[in-house]
């Protein structure tokens, strides 16, 4: 679709280089300061021509590529122009990367959630820079009487068979003006030259400087700034309130009741806060104010019933546990979990009667603007969108919840506002990883696994499909998968890796307490349910691949010297938004403790676009992994949480984060997600590490909690 057709947003920038002739850059992430890389840029155009929602070159050939899906460290905003300037075919020293506008006409799905934002737009973000790259060598054939089969393309530059050469700055104009083909060739990975090499992050530069690229740092003339009050508790409402002290505090301006919420507005976020310290207010309590104690009572109780519509079954279960010739079952527990980004919630609200604008950090930008339009009675139309980089999500900012106060509040006050949190505001009235709670019951019959029974209880939601359909299903002639929901007036949602984030860890630790009950290797165990899977598969189809689960725990069981007796060792292979992942993690005993000394890891996530930022992702999601399986310690009393901030919630810390050690399966097929497929693993490669060295199975997380200290 051309972009001169549609009504653009005014607000996206012509050019970043604007007012600059040359731009000097020093890759410090890439190189020693000593040994800093100097890169003189094409001068800066005079114009810039559209070509689609992803494309504008200027007339001397420096290109502008917009990232479309919200940035929030993932790294897409450079991933993303990537797989375009691929297919452009052009150097990428001369691509410039802007935040694309919120417009559901250009983009399909601006959402950053599920490990999909590369595996969704893959194929679209191929052919738009296609698109372009045929548009310009149709252009260049007919500005030569040439027939475009002579015509090649190099790094921006046009060549004819006979060694005439032009540039895309100088076929821009007459090229923006043609429709661009429908029926277009994508290249051959093989062929491919930016894709799979590493490239910086196009916003390293603006991050080491404190440039402002996070919501915290937008700032518009005459904006006030609102530190709200929450219930204290999940299940009180509120009764009445004071603000005659809060008033005084200089710089607050206002305090102003909005639902159940108090909003403290100041001149200055401190002002806010310290006004918001002195406010008095009381509480009506709702009849049951839920703590820790009634959470795991509900959440074995629900384990104990079979439910009425099961999620899956295979053959037939019960019958199958009456003969076999014995029945082990397990159960295991993880509690709530906030998501701790390290830049507070924070959103940017201006309504007035003509729009209302939105900006700052969301992973859902779209549905955060129907939901504005709706609470304000409000046309989409009225409502703008902008985007900013986030400072961490893990789910948290799927939900705007910080934007609608946003809204909500400057709507009442009449100004632009920017709503904060502090790291207390949103531990204490956050959204959280629900609690849950997992049962496995097997029948053994023969020496072999003749029944399984899954059954999960979970606060507020269920598993995601198709995680009833994960290994070990396909393998196991009798299975069966239930679920129950739990209703907790406790606000949760996705966090990291939803259900995938503990069922991979209560899954693969039951998994290795099998294979040692039937005196079988851990990693030959699973290779052999893999093999029935692919041989005898039963019952409905399974999501995962058996050759790509296989070649994952074979090629971990490789690096990791995995027969290697010496170190205690713990496996775990988990398959998640449909990326395969294996780790072994190795564990020392420290002072009668286990320290966590190395992980190994191997992800088949198809093609690699950016190898230095796919790393990132992997190391990431380990450590989050390993972190919150230790530690994380997250309890309620009377329907508050008993964790405010990092004094006492426990994460992991720099001196405890082990080596990491991580090999790509080498792939031509699409690339899938990396955002959070590594940290399911991390928990069930570590507990069962912890065995190893401790011969103590672990049922609930955090670890640390349950870990006997060993005299």
């Amino acid at each position: 679709m051309k972009l001169d057709k549609i009504k653009r947003r005014d607000f996206i920038k012509s050019s970043a280089l604007a007012g600059s002739a040359l731009l000097i850059g020093f890759n410090w992430m890439g190189c020693n300061a000593d040994q800093a890389v100097v890169e003189v840029l094409k001068a800066n155009p005079k114009e810039w021509f559209d070509f689609d929602a992803y494309i504008k070159i200027g007339d001397t050939g420096l290109v502008t590529i917009w990232s479309q899906n919200p940035e929030i460290g993932q790294n897409i905003k450079t991933a993303m122009p990537m797989i375009v300037a691929e297919e452009l075919e052009v150097d990428w020293k001369d691509v410039i990367v802007e935040q694309a506008p919120l417009n559901a006409e250009w983009y399909k799905r601006q959402v950053a959630g599920g490990s999909q934002s590369i595996r969704q737009g893959w194929e679209t973000l191929r052919k738009a820079g296609a698109s372009v790259k045929q548009l310009l060598l149709e252009t260049a054939a007919e500005k030569w009487e040439a027939d475009v089969k002579d015509c090649s393309v190099a790094k921006g530059v046009i060549l004819h068979k006979d060694g005439r050469t032009i540039g895309y700055g100088e076929l821009a104009k007459d090229a923006s003006k043609k429709e661009l083909p429908t029926e277009v060739t994508l290249k051959k990975p093989t062929d491919f030259s930016i894709i799979g090499k590493s490239q910086t992050n196009v916003d390293m530069d603006g991050i080491l400087s404190g440039k402002p690229l996070f919501g915290l740092d937008y700032k518009k003339e005459g904006m006030v700034y609102a530190v709200v009050m929450r219930p204290p508790a999940f299940g009180k409402t509120l009764d009445t309130y004071k603000d005659e002290t809060t008033k005084k505090v200089n710089g607050v301006l206002d305090v102003i009741k909005f639902g159940d919420k108090l909003a403290v507005i100041g001149k200055n976020t401190w002002a806010a806060i310290k006004g918001k310290q002195l406010l008095e207010a009381t509480w009506k309590a709702a009849d049951k104010l839920e703590d820790s104690t009634y959470h795991t009572k509900a959440l074995k109780e629900q384990l104990a019933k079979k439910a009425a519509k099961p999620k899956r079954v295979d053959g037939d279960v019960d019958k199958a546990f009456k003969e076999a010739d014995e029945v082990i079952e397990r159960t295991y527990e993880a509690p709530f979990l906030p998501h701790n980004c390290m830049e507070p919630m924070n959103f940017f609200a201006e309504v007035t009667k003509e729009k209302v604008l939105l900006v700052g950090p969301v992973q859902t930008p779209k549905w955060t603007e129907s939901r504005v339009a709706e609470l304000l009675g409000r046309e989409l139309a009225d409502i703008e969108v902008q985007m900013t980089r986030m400072g961490g999500g893990f789910g948290r900012r799927l939900y705007g919840d910080f934007a609608l106060e946003a809204a909500e509040i400057s709507s009442k006050i009449n100004k632009p506002v920017q709503v904060v949190f502090s790291r207390e505001d949103d531990m204490l009235a956050g959204t959280y990883r629900p609690a849950s709670a997992y049962r496995f019951k097997v029948g053994i019959k023969d020496g072999e696994i003749s029944a399984y029974h899954l059954t999960e209880a979970c606060f507020n939601g269920a598993m995601f499909p198709p995680m009833e359909s994960n290994f070990p299903c396909g393998a196991i002639p009798n299975y069966r998968v239930d679920s129950h929901t739990i209703e907790s007036n406790i606000t949760t949602g996705a966090w990291r890796a939803p259900y995938a984030n503990f069922l991979a860890f209560a899954e693969q630790a039951f998994l290795d307490e099998l294979s040692e009950h039937l005196k079988k290797d851990p990693v030959a165990f699973r290779l052999a349910l893999l093999e029935k899977a692919r041989t005898a598969p039963v019952g409905e189809e399974h999501n995962y691949e058996v050759d790509k689960m296989k070649g994952v725990i074979e090629l971990a069981a490789e690096k990791s010297d995995w027969k290697n007796a010496k170190a205690n060792k713990g496996f775990c292979a988990y398959y998640s938004h449909n990326t395969y992942v294996a780790e072994v993690a190795e564990v020392a005993m420290v002072a009668n403790l286990p320290v966590i000394k190395k992980i190994h890891c191997v992800v088949d996530c198809g093609i690699v676009i950016n190898p230095k930022a796919a790393l990132n992702q992997i190391e990431g999601g380990i450590l989050d992994g390993l972190g919150h399986a230790m530690y994380a310690d997250f309890e309620f009393e009377k329907g508050s949480a008993k964790s405010a901030n990092f004094n006492n919630y426990r994460l992991l810390r720099m001196s405890e984060s082990p080596e990491i050690e991580v090999h790509f399966v080498k792939s031509n097929n699409d690339p899938t997600g990396l955002g959070e497929p590594t940290l399911p693993p991390a928990g069930g490669a570590v507990a069962n590490a912890i065995y190893a060295a401790t011969k103590q199975r672990l049922y609930k997380q955090p670890f640390m909690k349950e870990i006997k200290v060993l005299e």
